[in-house]
């Protein structure tokens, strides 16, 4: 039977980034399907956006993001970032890869390391599109698709699942009745996946 992890992310989120080539390395190790499932912070079960956070709670996490993206080779850029637009809207773009059966992984690399590691502005449709090109797909289309009912059902639906899955962060893994919060709890999710369930 095909093993399948429930992926909750979000374009917007630093750790999301970090983590993900991680992730579907381990995932293709042990032939696991990854289903996502994109939101923003889901403060209904605690999350807290990192601009509502304490000062030292905020510092810490800065230096934690920069020793983890050495760690992973994931460089990115967090001092003096331009103010950019909101990149939540580029989720929608990726949800229409997905339901159109398009290498939605690759669109997610490439917006996210658009926006943490080149600071472009992936809240503006013409950098969606741009990017989305450039990594080999059709941005107008995609960007065409992204106020689809379908695609905003499936955003609605996504959120709904996180709270109700107990998500409260990203990115969370979800498998076999468990969740595992950022991507430093890969390594108990690669022993769930082996059987060894912690």
């Amino acid at each position: 039977m095909t093993k399948t992890v429930d992926y909750f992310f979000s374009i917007g989120s630093p750790w999301s980034f970090i983590g993900l080539e991680a992730f579907v390395a381990l995932a293709r190790e042990h032939g696991a399907e990854i289903k996502p499932f994109l939101s923003t912070v889901i403060e209904e079960n605690g999350g807290i956006f990192s601009r509502n956070r304490p000062e030292a709670r905020r510092a810490y996490g800065a230096r934690d993001l920069r020793r983890w993206s050495q760690l992973r080779g994931k460089p990115l850029l967090l001092d003096n970032r331009p103010t950019l637009g909101d990149p939540t809207s580029a989720s929608r773009m990726v949800i229409a890869a997905y339901l159109d059966g398009a290498d939605w992984l690759t669109l997610t690399e490439a917006l996210q390391m658009a926006f943490w590691v080149e600071d472009r502005d992936i809240g503006d449709m013409s950098v969606r599109k741009t990017v989305a090109d450039d990594a080999g797909f059709d941005g107008g289309a995609l960007a065409a698709r992204e106020g689809d009912d379908d695609v905003n059902a499936k955003w609605a639906a996504d959120r709904q699942h996180a709270i109700r899955s107990g998500v409260f962060g990203f990115p969370t893994f979800g498998y076999d009745g468990e969740i595992y919060w950022g991507q430093d709890n890969l390594f108990f999710l690669a022993m769930h996946l082996s059987g060894d369930k912690p």
